[in-house]
Formats: structure tokens, C-alpha cells, sequence
């Protein structure tokens, strides 16, 4: 297929590399410039998302929050001016669920039809293809997308209707921020208490509570490799979205709250850019003690 693929960072640079992989033909742009690895392996520079929805039967979006994705599709040169009918967007980025029912409403006028697929899985998922895809929108649509989420993706499920799937990406951010939260302080309980952290993990991922974020985030808590992955000002936005959402349907999210705070305490003290994981040095500054420290 003729694919285009619009935002081509930590995430959208493997993704679309899966897919030229996968033998589709690439037609790229990104706003900080389309990556020589994707062009070498026979992607498609395009001056603009315009030219990249004239030249492409599926256009894909990886960008990072709402008034990113709006501007891609409805600004100057954007993905709108460029479609024909019969065409499929397919946003990919983590957003509000409402804007997105907008959005597709926006470009069904056009006679083109419209999926939501965030993603799960991170930097690590999107090289792997092994991303969990969950996705809102027509049967029909999903079932011509479907062999690329397949090169992207191992999980991939639709949801329902068009907003559907980002509602579902909203839930996802709420348990893996919780999860964070809570391989945090066991963590950092056990390296206060005098236990070594490293093998306290390898204890517990033998039991009830292994997760992938205790195999993952727990290791990058001993270990202190913050570099993202993904980064905490995302999941802030992400969070931003599940407490607003929440206060509109009247549920009480406490929890969800808390973690949003400690990650606002990072975010006070310069860690807008650290992967989530390091949510841990909020809690190690309540504590006064680090995880690598001796016992005090």
C-alpha cells in the first residue's frame, strides 16, 4: 500500500520503519525533518502532510498531543487539503477522546473515513513490533489498516467507534501510572529497609506482583536510566486528559490524582524530559534516600 506517515520520533521512527520493512511504499514527513535511516531504506521525503496525503491511501499520524494532531490535519498545508475520497486517517498519537470524535466527524465530511489507534509499548514496543494497538473507528476501515497494525503491533484490538480507542489508551495511562507508582515504593521500602533493590525485584517478578513495569521500570529505578522511553511531561498530558475526563462524568479518580502529582513534582524539579520510571525520585525526595543509597 501507499502509506503515509506524519511525525517520526522516538515512536513514529521505528513504527514507520516497520512498515518499509513490510514492503509498503512510505511517503514521510515530520516537522524536525524526516530521519536518514527511513529514507535510505526507501521512505519518501514530502515537504509537507499535505503532499503526504495526496500521495498515499492510508495516512498515519504520530504526534504528540491534541492541538498537534488538529494542526496536522486542519492547518495550512495540513493532511485535509490533501485527501480524496475513499482515503483512511489513521491518528496514532495519544489524545483527548472527544477532539477525536470531532476530528473524525471533520474528515468523514471529506468522503474519507477516520481511526483512532494510540499506542502501548514504548520506545521498546514500536522497534520490537510489538505494540499493543487499540483502536475506534468502522469495521470496514479497520479491516483495511489491519495488516499494517500487524507490522507495528501484537496486540491490536478495535474497541468501538471513533474515540473509543483513545478512551481505552486514557485507562492504559492510568494502570501503568499507578503500576510505576506502586514499583516505586516497594522499591524504595526495600532499599530503605537495608535490602538490596535489585534482588528484592527478582524476588517479586517470581510472583503475584511481576508485571511488566516491575520487569522494565523497576529495573530502570535501580539502575538510574532515566533517559525516556517516555517521557513524564507525556504521561502529565495523558493523566491531564483521564482527571478532566473523570470531573466530566462525575467519577472520582484519587489515586490517578496522586501520580499525577509526584510527576508534577518531578516535572518542579527540571524532569519535564525524564522517562516516567523516575516518578521514583519524587518519593525519594519525600524519603530523603535513593534507591542506590546504603541503608541510613
Amino acid at each position: 500500500m501507499k502509506v503515509g506517515f506524519i511525525g517520526l520520533g522516538i515512536m513514529g521512527n521505528p513504527m514507520a520503519g516497520q512498515l518499509i520493512k513490510g514492503g509498503h511504499e512510505l511517503y514521510l514527513f515530520s516537522r524536525s525533518g524526516v530521519p536518514a535511516n527511513l529514507t535510505a531504506a526507501g521512505g519518501v521525503a514530502c515537504t509537507h502532510a499535505r503532499e503526504v496525503a495526496e500521495r498515499s491511501e492510508i495516512i498515519i499520524t504520530m504526534v504528540p498531543d491534541t492541538p498537534h494532531v488538529e494542526t496536522v490535519l486542519f492547518g495550512e498545508n495540513g493532511v485535509a487539503q490533501g485527501l480524496s475520497a475513499g482515503k483512511i486517517v489513521v491518528d496514532m498519537s495519544s489524545i483527548s477522546p472527544v477532539a477525536t470524535k470531532e476530528f473524525a466527524k471533520r474528515i468523514n465530511q471529506l468522503g474519507c473515513q477516520y481511526i483512532d489507534a494510540p499506542v502501548s509499548g514504548g520506545e521498546v514496543g514500536a522497534k520490537n513490533g510489538t505494540l499493543s494497538i487499540m483502536a475506534g473507528g468502522p469495521q470496514e476501515a479497520f479491516d483495511q489498516v489491519k495488516p499494517l497494525f500487524d507490522l507495528m503491533g501484537k496486540n491490536i484490538t478495535l474497541v468501538g467507534g471513533n474515540g473509543d480507542g483513545q478512551t481505552a489508551k486514557v485507562a492504559n495511562q492510568i494502570v501503568v501510572a499507578l503500576n510505576i507508582e506502586a514499583v516505586a515504593e516497594a522499591l524504595l521500602f526495600a532499599a530503605k529497609a537495608g535490602a538490596d533493590p535489585a534482588k528484592v525485584r527478582q524476588a517479586l517478578m517470581g510472583g503475584f506482583a511481576s508485571s511488566r513495569i516491575l520487569e522494565v521500570h523497576g529495573e530502570r529505578m535501580i539502575k538510574r536510566t532515566f533517559d525516556p522511553g517516555f517521557r513524564i511531561e507525556l504521561h502529565q498530558k495523558d493523566l491531564n486528559l483521564a482527571l478532566s475526563s473523570a470531573r466530566a462524568l462525575g467519577v472520582s479518580l484519587p489515586n490517578t490524582a496522586t501520580a499525577q502529582e509526584l510527576f508534577n513534582a518531578c516535572s518542579a524539579h527540571g524532569g519535564k524530559a525524564w522517562d516516567h520510571s523516575a516518578m521514583v525520585r519524587a518519593l525519594e525526595q519525600l524519603a530523603n534516600f535513593e534507591i542506590g543509597d546504603k541503608q541510613a
